[in-house]
């Protein structure tokens, strides 16, 4: 069978509808010039022309084809045909399977804030599986430990301007960050600057500075000496950035208590004075001098056990702190929460889940108030003070069954 050249239109409306993938019983062609008109006359043995567009039954044309087949005709005339259902449906399982692998990802599972994150960039539809390697991985060495933003960047993802302001990677992490901190994303060239200083990216080495107080470390390094003539005297240590790079600690304590805010290690120093117990204090969001501080301690063998505020921003830091550090949470239960809160707390904030206790938040939103660190500071003291407790008492302080 010879076919008409002029029968083009015909062929490519119906190579277009046979790769959608879906059931084909018409088409519908046009406009038809004269010349093509008749061609799809002759064809389709019609008695009178068809219109400028017509509408073609996918039956009458495999009859008038036969004993050809119409996908064959399409297929030698057009090309290979495509199957667009088919392909959609890969591309959603696809892009399904990319956002249950971001929303149950390690880094976003264990600092609930970053859930909502999650939810904004599956809205936007537009991220890669790579894209977001690239950006949880910079979010897990998270806070830096004071390097500049491009050294930062190389280290990780082999690209010193990866992270620059221009960079789909540096808007995805400044959002996450926001959302972690509770601040809004930033804007200018300024506010981004700060958020990533406030991430430990160029922090100064100097003006990073942590507080502890009843550790002595073995080592000549500069930390170690201060913090064992600072114990000595009951004194408290600020540690620099500076300083904790130039040290490495050794034979530390078993246990290393930490707490969020300063007026809890102050109480402390007054009331066990050189016999002061372990302690470290992060001064609300831990710094890159208090997150080395801590990795120091961790990597030494101490088991850190973490206490803050039982509000919104409390959970996040706490989260925070056992991402990136390993601590475990310490009188930071639902039932520790119950026992201390009272109607006259202050507002808990926009609360996010805690991951060592599902209830945790429910609770929080429930009652409405916070329980602050001073509040509960006597049953805080009371648990550090007992010098090697037990297994069965460590599970009853941190909350574990």
């Amino acid at each position: 069978m010879t076919l008409s050249p002029a029968l083009l239109p015909l062929w490519r409306a119906v190579h277009h509808r046979l790769s959608s993938g879906t059931a084909v019983t018409t088409i519908r062609i046009g406009p038809l010039a004269v010349d093509e008109r008749e061609a799809l006359a002759d064809l389709l043995g019609l008695a009178k022309l068809p219109g400028e567009h017509a509408t073609v039954s996918m039956s009458k044309l495999a009859d008038a084809l036969a004993p050809l087949d119409v996908r064959t005709v399409v297929t030698e005339v057009v090309g290979p045909l495509d199957d667009r259902a088919s392909r959609r449906a890969a591309e959603a399982a696809e892009r399904a399977a990319l956002w249950q692998w971001l929303e149950t990802h390690d880094v976003v599972t264990k600092q609930p804030a970053l859930a909502d994150w999650a939810a904004q960039v599956r809205r936007s539809g537009t991220s890669t599986r790579a894209l977001l390697e690239d950006v949880l991985h910079v979010l897990a060495r998270l806070p830096a430990d004071g390097v500049p933003l491009p050294t930062f960047a190389d280290n990780l993802l082999g690209n010193p301007h990866a992270l620059d302001d221009n960079t789909r990677e540096s808007g995805l992490v400044l959002r996450a960050l926001a959302m972690v901190y509770g601040l809004t994303p930033p804007a200018t060239a300024v506010e981004r600057r700060a958020l990533w200083e406030h991430a430990g990216i160029a922090d100064d080495a100097l003006s990073a500075v942590v507080l502890a107080a009843g550790l002595s470390p073995a080592g000549d390094g500069i930390a170690a000496v201060i913090l064992r003539e600072c114990a000595h005297t009951a004194q408290a240590a600020a540690l620099t950035l500076a300083q904790l790079r130039a040290t490495t600690l050794a034979d530390t304590p078993s246990d290393v208590w930490i707490v969020e805010n300063p007026s809890v290690l102050a109480v402390a120093l007054r009331r066990f004075g050189a016999d002061c117990p372990p302690l470290v204090c992060t001064s609300g969001w831990p710094n890159s001098a208090g997150i080395l501080l801590l990795r120091h301690l961790a990597g030494a063998g101490s088991a850190l056990h973490y206490h803050g505020d039982l509000d919104g921003e409390g959970l996040r830091i706490a989260a925070h702190v056992i991402a990136r550090t390993g601590a475990h949470p310490w009188r930071m239960s639902t039932a520790d929460y119950l026992a201390a809160q009272t109607p006259t707390g202050p507002p808990v904030g926009r609360v996010t889940d805690a991951p060592w206790d599902s209830d945790l938040a429910p609770a929080l939103l429930h009652h409405g108030t916070a329980v602050t660190e001073e509040r509960v500071t006597d049953g805080l003291l009371g648990d550090i003070r007992t010098a090697g407790v037990s297994d069965n008492t460590l599970d009853q302080l941190t909350g574990q069954p």
